[in-house]
């Protein structure tokens, strides 16, 4: 079985809900499956508060997820078009995965949310890949021959998937939106599949 790690970090659940659409695109290809992975909030006040298991949702993230994947898609809402601190914590501390060339030669693939239309999707998608990259990671985007990619009016682009929440976070996923999730779903679970079976 090709295993894809699904990691994200998402405040109001609309990252959350792409996470998921890209674990249905994964396990649309035969012999993949998902692994759903978020990771725990930080603190501003520098002390420990968020139990080492979530209340609700999938487990937080641990070391092993990056060693035991055969991939990764990697979720953040936008900061300022830039990956969310939670997020970026976390792969701060990969320094050792680093070393050990854990992830290189591994597919990776980004999604985003934001608020509004011009909310900084790209740029946060580009930042999310600078780790990866350093990382060894073969970076994985959406081409324009995904049809959804042409007509969306929401969101999507060839950096990876997103999605325009609204200054509420109130707008659900749109069609477009969702059939690009899966799309990059399945796009990385087919290449990870390829290059673990050659």
């Amino acid at each position: 079985m090709t295993e894809l790690l699904v990691l994200y970090y998402s405040r109001y659940g609309a990252v959350e809900a792409m996470a998921r659409l890209i674990c249905q695109g994964i396990e649309s290809v035969p012999e993949c499956a998902a692994r759903l992975r978020t990771v725990p909030p930080v603190s501003a006040t520098h002390e420990s508060t968020a139990s080492d298991i979530p209340s609700e949702g999938p487990p937080y993230v641990e070391q092993k997820d990056l060693a035991e994947c055969n991939g990764l898609a990697l979720g953040s809402p936008t900061r300022f078009g830039q990956i969310a601190a939670p997020l970026a914590y976390f792969l701060q501390q990969t320094g050792s995965d680093w070393l050990a060339g854990t992830l290189a030669g591994k597919p990776a693939g980004v999604f985003t949310s934001s608020s509004t239309q011009h909310g900084g999707q790209e740029s946060t998608l580009l930042s999310m890949m600078l780790p990866l990259m350093h990382h060894g990671m073969l970076i994985c985007g959406l081409p324009f021959t995904e049809v959804a990619l042409n007509r969306t009016e929401t969101g999507g682009t060839p950096y990876g998937a997103c999605h325009v929440a609204g200054g509420a976070d109130d707008r659900p996923i749109s069609p477009d939106e969702a059939i690009l999730c899966r799309a990059l779903g399945a796009r990385l679970a087919t290449t990870a599949r390829t290059l673990k079976t050659g």
